[in-house]
């Protein structure tokens, strides 16, 4: 494969795994009581131990859910966008805006969830990072390599 050709592999790669974020964030929205009992099997390995917690708190986790999903949506189609334009003109500037953005998020995330005992989130965090740091730090070697 060529350089172009493994360029263009990568950038599928960042955009099939944020369009992949886009679509988690959407199933958070659009189906609450599914995404409540995914992370309490994920969490307490039972789909209904936040139910148990009455249904206020329930209430309040779905909208918690729905309230992250929309973040990610958002967050997602700004990525998008990164991909459009800045990684067009310049992969170490495009690369950078989507390391930065997936460090602001995933480094208090990841220190919340391991100190208040969610270390399954915590998981979650990390492969969602490897999903991004993998092609990322192929495009910036690629690109490293072109400018020698």
């Amino acid at each position: 494969m060529n350089g172009t050709n493994r360029k263009g592999f990568w950038l599928t790669w960042l955009r099939v795994a944020t369009l992949g974020v886009i679509a988690f964030g959407l199933f958070l929205v659009v189906a609450p009581a599914l995404s409540r009992q995914g992370f309490s099997l994920m969490v307490y390995s039972s789909a209904d131990r936040i139910e148990g917690f009455g249904s206020a708190a329930a209430d309040y986790v779905e909208l918690v859910h729905a309230v992250m999903g929309a973040v990610m949506v958002g967050w997602g189609v700004a990525l998008l966008l990164v991909l459009r334009g800045p990684m067009q003109r310049d992969v170490r500037e495009g690369a950078l805006i989507y390391a930065v953005s997936i460090g602001c998020w995933f480094v208090p995330d990841t220190i919340f969830s391991l100190a208040s005992g969610f270390w399954q989130n915590a998981v979650l965090n990390l492969s969602f990072a490897i999903l991004f740091a993998i092609p990322l730090l192929a495009l910036l070697r690629q690109e490293s390599g072109n400018r020698r």
